[in-house]
This record gives C-alpha cells, sequence and structure tokens, in this order.
C-alpha cells in the first residue's frame, strides 16, 4: 500500500471501476515487477529530434520519474559502497570506458535493475538482497552498462514508431479484419523478438565484461538462477506454471542462463574470478528487506500498517504483494484479492457508497451493512464478464477499506476465504503498534554441521513453512546440505 496511505484513501472513487479489467492490469505489473534487468519506456522523441545528446537529454528527464515511481533513493551507506567499489573497475573493461554513468539505489523492495540513455543505471535494494557477493552484483551492472554502450534504448525506442507507422498504414491499406488482426500479432512478436535479441546481447556483453574486470564470469548465470527462483517464490502459481509468453520483452530465463553459461565457458571454468562473498554480506548487513515502513508490512500471510494502525490477514495458500496503489493477493486457484482504501466523506452511509456505481454488476438484494471487529461494514456481491466478487468495505473515520474478491469459478472455497480475510480486519493496539519494526538483512556465520534447515529457523516475519524455500534462494545453499563452518549467510529479521 503507498507510502502516501493517507493521500491514497483521500482519494475519490468518480469513476466506475471496472473490476476485471483492474486485477488483469495488476497481473500484469506483478509480472513485470520480476522480469528483472529491463530498460524501462521512455517518451517517444519527436520526429527529426534524434540528435547528438538527446541520450542525455532523455535520461536526465525521466530520471525523476523513475525515482518517484520507485519509492525514492535508498541511502545506505553499506549498500552504496557495495555498489560503487565495482563500477571502476566495470567502465574500465566495458565496450566504452569514456562513457560516464549515475547510479542510484532505489528503495524498492522489488527485484529490478535497469537502465536509461545516458548512463543512468538503477538496482533495486530487493536486487541488492538477493544477491550473495560482488560478483553477482557486478554482472547486473555490467549488463546494464551493455544497454548503455549498444544504446539500446534508443534502438528499441525507433523500432517500436517503425512498428506503430507500419501498423497505421496497415490499417490504411488492408480492409479484412482477420488480415489485420494476424499482421498486427505479427509485428508484435518481431518486436518482442527484437527486445529480447537485446536483452541476450546485454547478457553476453556483460560477462565478457565481468571476465574483463576480474569477476567470476559465471556470476550472471547464477544470479538469473536466484531471480527466477525468487520470482517462482513470490508466486502463488510457483515455478514452471507459467505459460510461455511469445509477446515478452525478456527471453525465457532458462534461455538468459543457457547463454550466460555458454558465454561465460568461452572464458574458462567455474572457478575464475573473484565472488568476494565475505566482503559483500559485511556492507549489507543491517539493510531493509521488504517494504518500506511507510507503506505497511507483510509478514507472511498477513498486511499491518503502522501509521494506519490496521491488519488483516488472507487464508492459507494466499502470497500476498504490496504495491504502491493496493495491496493485492492471489492463491493457486486462481482467486485474487485487492485491498485498498476509499474516502467517503460525501456518501451518508456505506450503503450509499457502495451502491454508487462504482461496482459494475452489484447484485443490489446483496447489500448488507453489518460490523467487523465492531466496526461499521458493508458486504455485496456482483458478477460481470463471467467473474463473480465479493466485496466489503469497513469503515474507519471518514475511511472505507475495502476489499475485492474476485473468481472465475467462485464456490464454497471462494466465499469462505473472502469471510475469512474480511472477519480478520482489525484496528492494532497500541503495543502492537509500538512493536512493529522493518524486516533487516542480519549476516551471521554457519557453524560446523549447520544447514538450511537448522538456520531458516532464525528466520522472521515469514510464514513458518515458507521460511527454508527463503533462505535457501536467499543464500544459494540448496536444503538437506551441510553448510561449511564459517560461511556468511543471510537472515532476515525484525
Amino acid at each position: 500500500m503507498s507510502r502516501t496511505a493517507a493521500r491514497l484513501v483521500r482519494r475519490r472513487t468518480a469513476h466506475p471501476l471496472r473490476l476485471a479489467v483492474v486485477f488483469t492490469a495488476a497481473l500484469v505489473v506483478s509480472a513485470c515487477q520480476f522480469s528483472g534487468s529491463s530498460p524501462i519506456e521512455i517518451g517517444t522523441p519527436a520526429p527529426g529530434t534524434l540528435r547528438p545528446g538527446i541520450s542525455n537529454d532523455l535520461g536526465a528527464r525521466e530520471h525523476p520519474r523513475v525515482v518517484a515511481t520507485y519509492g525514492g533513493v535508498y541511502e545506505d551507506r553499506g549498500a552504496e559502497r557495495a555498489v560503487a567499489q565495482v563500477v571502476g573497475r566495470l567502465v574500465e573493461a566495458s565496450d566504452d570506458p569514456s562513457q560516464s554513468y549515475r547510479i542510484t539505489i532505489l528503495n524498492s523492495p522489488a527485484v529490478n535493475a535497469f537502465a536509461l540513455p545516458g548512463g543512468y543505471l538503477y538496482v533495486t535494494r530487493g536486487l541488492l538482497a538477493l544477491a550473495t557477493d560482488t560478483s553477482e552484483v557486478a554482472a547486473v551492472l555490467a549488463h546494464e552498462m551493455a544497454h548503455v554502450t549498444a544504446s539500446h534504448a534508443i534502438k528499441r525506442q525507433q523500432r517500436a514508431e517503425a512498428t506503430e507507422l507500419a501498423g497505421r498504414v496497415l490499417g490504411n491499406v488492408v480492409r479484412d479484419p482477420d488480415q489485420q488482426r494476424a499482421a498486427i500479432v505479427s509485428s508484435q512478436l518481431s518486436f518482442a523478438r527484437f527486445s529480447q535479441i537485446q536483452e541476450l546481447e546485454a547478457d553476453a556483453v556483460g560477462v565478457r565484461t565481468l571476465a574483463k574486470a576480474r569477476y567470476d564470469p559465471f556470476a550472471a548465470a547464477r544470479f538469473l538462477t536466484a531471480m527466477g527462483q525468487f520470482a517462482a517464490f513470490q508466486s502463488a502459481q510457483g515455478a514452471g506454471k507459467g505459460a510461455p509468453d511469445f509477446l515478452s520483452s525478456h527471453p525465457t530465463t532458462p534461455e538468459r542462463v543457457q547463454t550466460a553459461v555458454r558465454a561465460a565457458r568461452q572464458i574458462g571454468a567455474p572457478g575464475l574470478g573473484e565472488r568476494d562473498r565475505d566482503a559483500y554480506l559485511t556492507k549489507i548487513d543491517g539493510m531493509l528487506y521488504g517494504d518500506d515502513p511507510l507503506e505497511g508490512y507483510i509478514r507472511g500471510r498477513s498486511f499491518l500498517h503502522k501509521a494506519l494502525g490496521i491488519s488483516f490477514t488472507a487464508p492459507p495458500g494466499y502470497i500476498l504483494e504490496n504495491s504502491p496503489e493496493a495491496v493485492l493477493a492471489s492463491n493457486p486457484n486462481g482467486t485474487a484479492l485487492r485491498f485498498d482504501g476509499a474516502d467517503l466523506t460525501d456518501f451518508p452511509s456505506l450503503t450509499a457508497y457502495m451502491t454508487s456505481g462504482w461496482i459494475n454488476g452489484l447484485i443490489r438484494d446483496s447489500v448488507r451493512e453489518e460490523t467487523v471487529n465492531g466496526l461499521a461494514a458493508v458486504t455485496a456481491s456482483a458478477v460481470t464478464e463471467g467473474w463473480s466478487f465479493r466485496i466489503a468495505v469497513v469503515r474507519i473515520g471518514r475511511t472505507g477499506y475495502r476489499f475485492i474478491f474476485a473468481s472465475r469459478s467462485g464456490g464454497e472455497e471462494f466465499t469462505r476465504d473472502y469471510e475469512a480475510t474480511v472477519k480478520s480486519f482489525r484496528q492494532l493496539t497500541p503495543t502492537e503498534v509500538a512493536r512493529l519494526r522493518p524486516l533487516r538483512i542480519k549476516v551471521i556465520r554457519a557453524d560446523a554441521g549447520d544447514t538450511p534447515e537448522r538456520l531458516a529457523v532464525g528466520m522472521s516475519g515469514v510464514e513458518p513453512a515458507r521460511r527454508l524455500e527463503l533462505f535457501s534462494i536467499l543464500n544459494q545453499t540448496p536444503p538437506g546440505q551441510a553448510i561449511p563452518a564459517g560461511t556468511p549467510l543471510k537472515l532476515v529479521v525484525d
């Protein structure tokens, strides 16, 4: 939920809420968060403006927007040193040592990195928390530098303009709707593959730069694997259950790992180059992990917001994500949950708000006023576009906290999950508010005989059943294997 939660809940719901569209958009946004190392979209230059120096202008123009979108700049002395120490070596080893870079650590728990034209590079603190050594951070930066030196963003923008122009011409010439659709899909596939080829090119150049800078050339493949595992950990669907997305701007993770391994093997066998695990983990010891305190906390299946003094818990099987606009969740059965806030100032009653037109397909006979843990609430059902919805709005002051559950199949389990979640909504006690603290990375050293199973117990703020999986991903230590004594390891603690 947004760091400016108060601003969020004051926002009016002036337009009807297209529920199905809202959930679809949320899934798209979620998928983008874990694509990783993506050059973000930039504005379209006007025709004739692709002049020398435009890269710097575009980067400078978009930089404030990027920083604002990703929660601001994360300021942490250790994290800054962890990034800064690799830059000089990478620049010297890059394809264009004369290129200058401006690197920003973004205050986002998402695992992501990207580049803007003009040498603007971005890594999130979530990415730094996932990395296990300096060579993995260097691999990410080398990949992004390759995007800059190859002018990928500008080339991508030019290709997008050409694709758009071709689509307009096609629409004027071809009258057959089927032929138009087939041509558009073909054009989209071609553009997607163009972007994927850029990613693979940046991966290969990045590995070469990594090795030239005397870092482990296999770090890129190792970190891409960890990114894939972390994305699966955060997905209710788990690994390997998603359909291939042929329109994705990124190649699949297995394809990128294969490319990175192939590029590294052309340099030498595993064991080459510097990894620097001890020094890197020492620098990020104590770094913030997960949600920023101003945005509320995800704790296992619970959401808690210190400033708003509220919490709720989703049923087993749901995985929560705290986005800037709302708290989103889904389960393996495809049920989706959205939690956010709305301003009720102009509504004389909760029923008046529920029936004010923001829900398509509302079943008016289903609207009921009731209480949830002593708080006034209103509930209702809706059916639209093949989806079943259950909605609840709980009032605290002039704010309405909205739960929206959506399912294509409905059924008893859907209703049970909705009711259990709404009934769990409550106000935190002053003691609970005082005890809420952000999660942080704590670095320990393994003792003789330690295993992931034994050490994962020391994690907090993570659902107990998922601690071992997260510990293994964060430390790249497979379950069931003894960890050499003295190995530095990351724990998530509050």
